[in-house]
């Protein structure tokens, strides 16, 4: 997979896309209501963002029924990885990052088999 330098730093440069990434770099794989839930924004601003990431190569989806679930790109370049595991360990405890987790965690009725709407 080839992945331009730039495209990741221009993701990485969007708080809302930063967000998503460092959830999804803790996690390993959201839906979108997770997502949402977590930082506090609307399922259009969340899908909007997850889009341009997913169109760069950075993310990768999966649909189960009517729900759509993300991850990193399985084939995401090791140096990317890289940087995003270094953000992660660097902002640990920091807000909004340590609230979005803390969000997530505290979700009610986290999806499972189903996924809320």
């Amino acid at each position: 997979m080839s992945l331009a330098t730039e495209a990741l730093f221009r993701a990485l440069a969007d708080p809302t896309r930063l967000r998503c990434l460092l959830l999804l770099h803790a996690e390993g794989e959201l839906c979108v209501c997770e997502l949402t839930h977590a930082l506090g924004e609307s399922q259009p601003k969340i899908s909007r963002h997850l889009a341009q990431l997913r169109e760069a190569g950075i993310v990768s989806d999966r649909r189960q029924g009517l729900w759509v679930y993300y991850c990193l790109h399985p084939q995401l370049p090791t140096w990317a990885q890289e940087v995003l595991r270094v953000t992660a360990a660097g902002v640990t405890g920091d807000l909004p990052y340590a609230a979005d987790a803390q969000a997530l965690h505290d979700m009610p009725n986290r999806p499972g088999a189903v996924c809320c709407a």
